[in-house]
């Protein structure tokens, strides 16, 4: 057997925590610092099984709705510049997502970590469509969020005309109507930030028919969200990441059997 080099592995994880943050940081301190450089980069951002776009995505995300620390939410911000991985327009993109999931502070957040780093980068600002430039017709627009929805989720959503502010103005009209239609972002960028969003939320519906959704719409491959799982965990923290692999494993299951989220096998 074969025994791995701590300095080859603290050597790894310094050379990726700087390239994903953008810059150097110091010689670690602590064991919480020694750790960032030493598993978090060295062996979880290391690993093949997910891309780093995707893995950009979920820390942006986790860390945001974690309330970490401003050079956190910077270093992610950065780095996904410096290494081409996001374009500023699409990180503002994902700022509005993780703001209708996560909560419009938490994607103002990010919305301030990019501020930061395109005034430290000496960056202009980028071009962004708006929410809504030309008139819209209110019906259209809510049959819009439905097919989108559906486009989504794999299944129907609210019926159109409800009349419920939450599930009629909220999901169809802007959330599937204006902001998953929104092209500054491909949907399986979206997904990731939307599995992040339900994780944090402890909703159990919202998470399995999200995590089903994912894979029925072969956004991830079962695969890849068990790697998310392991991406989320660096911030989330280990027990809620425990019930998220739970979610994975159950919902893969049904969806290679061709179940829905909520369908039971039968004779169970």
């Amino acid at each position: 057997m074969s025994l791995r080099d701590p300095a080859a592995r603290s050597a790894l994880g310094s050379h990726l925590q700087a390239e994903l943050t953008g810059r150097d940081d110091p010689v670690p301190q602590s064991p919480v610092s020694e750790s960032w450089r030493d598993f978090i980069y060295a062996e979880i951002w290391s690993r093949p099984g997910l891309d780093r776009r995707a893995r950009f995505l979920i820390a942006l995300a986790s860390a945001a709705g974690a309330d970490a620390p401003a050079d956190r939410l910077d270093g992610y911000v950065r780095g996904a510049l410096a290494t081409g991985v996001l374009t500023q327009a699409e990180l503002r993109e994902a700022a509005l997502h993780v703001a209708v999931y996560s909560g419009w502070d938490k994607g103002g957040a990010i919305d301030a970590a990019i501020d930061r780093i395109e005034a430290e980068q000496g960056m202009p600002p980028a071009l962004l469509a708006p929410i809504r430039a030309e008139p819209w017709d209110a019906q259209q627009r809510m049959e819009q969020g439905f097919a989108e929805f559906r486009a989504v989720m794999t299944f129907d959503g609210p019926r159109v005309g409800n009349g419920l502010p939450y599930l009629q103005d909220g999901i169809l009209n802007f959330v599937f109507g204006e902001m998953w239609c929104r092209p500054g972002l491909d949907q399986r960028s979206r997904r990731f930030l939307t599995l992040v969003g339900v994780a944090d939320s402890a909703a159990t519906v919202p998470i399995a028919s999200h995590f089903h959704a994912a894979m029925a719409s072969d956004n991830c491959t079962a695969a890849e969200l068990n790697e998310f799982v392991l991406q989320y965990a660096v911030q989330a923290g280990w027990p809620k990441a425990s019930v998220i692999q739970g979610v994975v494993l159950e919902m893969a299951g049904k969806v290679a059997k061709g179940l829905a989220w909520n369908e039971r096998e039968e004779g169970r």
